[in-house]
């Protein structure tokens, strides 16, 4: 079981706190860090890198959304995957202007917003302690949801020393429940939905790669990462309580991420399969950067347990996405 988080990322002397815990901090600030973990401004501005995403999931639809602030310039992306279809059926990607189209806040749970705005787009989330809200505005679809978080299940908060970084902080919010109204040109849903959140900031290193696995229910999820946090991030939520995995190994097909997917984690744990349904795929190649990125949406079968010495849960057709990405950023 998770230590309950400390209310800052650090400490009086300015050492990250190091560790995974139950909950949110109340500021993730890097301050006062201790100069062990600094760098030259310059190294900082462009190696800071800040971002917001929320998921919403149903037998419907699943939604996402992201805000990305990469220290020198932002991005954002929004998608609608239609779950019976079988396809996007909306997206939405934009590079932003420096300093002017994207705005984070430093707290990942109460007090928390991501706002974009570029001409008639937008989007903004927003959460306090008593909920959180969510808006989206594009000329050809829109998304709002709203949803309580009083009674919530605490989500996790890693803070760990990325590869090629200095410190990193993420916090994984589990299941919410909440209402969404998404129109798609002249189609309507007003939907019960699962939302949850990724909140993090840190220092990484110019090169990144992670591979990603997410997915909830009011009584059973998961957040799972190879790559740049090692098994730092690694957690199984079930039956209201949060339990610390460890190394996930992901075997998939990176040139055909539509197939299945297997995933594991060396404490015996986790084993799970996981059978997309479409993908979300975005390559950019902007010279200075690059951003490979693949997230398929589908349904996780397998099983889970919460220590060696129990009974193993079955998982059927929970949905979630899978994530492959790479950043040159």
């Amino acid at each position: 079981m998770l230590k309950t988080v400390p209310p800052s990322v650090c400490d009086q002397h300015g050492q990250p706190l190091f560790g995974r815990y139950a909950g949110a901090p109340d500021q993730i600030a890097y301050d006062r860090l201790d100069a062990e973990y600094r760098r030259s401004w310059w190294w900082e501005r462009t190696h800071r890198k800040h971002w917001h995403y929320v998921a919403l999931a149903s037998d419907e639809l699943f939604c996402a959304m992201a805000i990305v602030d990469v220290g020198w310039t932002n991005t954002a992306f929004a998608y609608v995957f239609d779950r019976v279809a079988k396809r996007l059926i909306a997206s939405y990607s934009r590079d932003g202007i420096p300093g002017l189209t994207a705005r984070l806040s430093d707290h990942p749970a109460a007090g928390a917003f991501a706002d974009f705005k570029f001409g008639r787009e937008s989007m903004r989330y927003e959460q306090d302690e008593y909920g959180f809200k969510l808006r989206l505005i594009f000329p050809d679809w829109e998304l709002e949801a709203g949803g309580e978080s009083l009674h919530v299940v605490p989500g996790m908060t890693a803070i760990a020393r990325p590869q090629g970084g200095t410190v990193h902080t993420t916090y994984k919010s589990s299941a919410m429940p909440c209402e969404a109204g998404v129109r798609v040109g002249e189609r309507f849903w007003k939907l019960k939905m699962i939302a949850s959140t990724d909140h993090s900031l840190g220092f990484l290193a110019r090169e990144t790669a992670w591979q990603w696995a997410s997915a909830h229910s009011l009584s059973l999820g998961w957040n799972l990462q190879s790559g740049y946090l090692g098994e730092q991030e690694n957690v199984l939520w079930l039956d209201g309580n949060l339990i610390a995995l460890g190394a996930v190994r992901f075997q998939f097909q990176a040139e055909q991420p539509e197939q299945a997917w297997l995933i594991t984690s060396e404490d015996g744990l986790i084993d799970l399969v996981f059978q997309p349904e479409g993908v979300r795929a975005e390559d950019k190649n902007l010279i200075i950067a690059a951003s490979r990125y693949q997230q398929p949406i589908g349904v996780f079968n397998g099983r889970v347990r919460a220590a060696k010495d129990k009974p193993w849960r079955e998982v059927k057709n929970l949905v979630g996405v899978t994530e492959n990405h790479f950043s040159r950023w």
